[in-house]
């Protein structure tokens, strides 16, 4: 059933500073079977064996999450700005599908996260959930994108990508090149909206 052409401009995207999501202290470990995906574009795509993405005919858009290691984070005036330019570009991207505020039955859980670890430490990488360690490396900066029943919390198409890597101020004589978040925050709300109609449609 095609997804109903409507957004809602709700949509916040948050910086989060643990990204408690992506730990393994928040969540119960599952076994899930996944088949690589077919989008060339990405850098890595799976999708869950089994999954059924007929029923859903409504996203439920979780807060992005974007993770900085606590002694290398932007200021916090260049995350609000950050936060903004991804908004743009995410809101951008989403325009035609129905974007609903209660999780569902029929609500495809729909989630980005941006997380930066060119200046993490072994503690931050390893405190990755387990099925997320072989995607986030230490060293990269990952976009990370994840498709869920809303209801179950259950992953349904995971894919990744770090082709596109803008300089983030870390430290207070540094400077952010916005030119290039904002090239990376177009190249990968391309990639999430390329991701579900990928998906959604087949």
């Amino acid at each position: 059933m095609p997804l109903n052409r409507r957004i809602n401009s709700s949509i916040l995207l948050y910086v989060l500073p643990s990204a408690a999501l992506l730990f393994s202290g928040c969540t119960t470990v599952t076994t899930q079977s996944f088949k690589v995906g077919k989008n060339s574009e990405l850098e890595s795509s799976h999708i869950a064996v089994g999954a059924d993405f007929g029923k859903y005919d409504r996203l439920y858009a979780s807060d992005m999450g974007i993770f900085f290691p606590t002694d290398a984070a932007p200021s916090e005036e260049d995350q609000k700005r950050t936060r903004q330019i991804f908004r743009d570009a995410f809101l951008a991207q989403l325009t035609g599908y129905q974007i609903v505020q209660e999780k569902g039955p029929t609500a495809l859980d729909v989630q980005a996260t941006i997380i930066d670890y060119r200046n993490a430490k072994v503690a931050d990488a390893s405190s990755v959930r387990r099925e997320l360690r072989d995607i986030v490396q230490p060293g990269a900066l990952m976009f990370l994108m994840e498709l869920k029943d809303s209801q179950s919390g259950e992953v349904l198409a995971r894919a990744a990508d770090s082709t596109s890597a803008p300089a983030f101020a870390s430290a207070p004589d540094a400077v952010t090149d916005w030119e290039a978040v904002e090239t990376a925050a177009a190249r990968w709300a391309k990639l999430f909206r390329t991701f579900l109609d990928d998906n959604l449609n087949q």
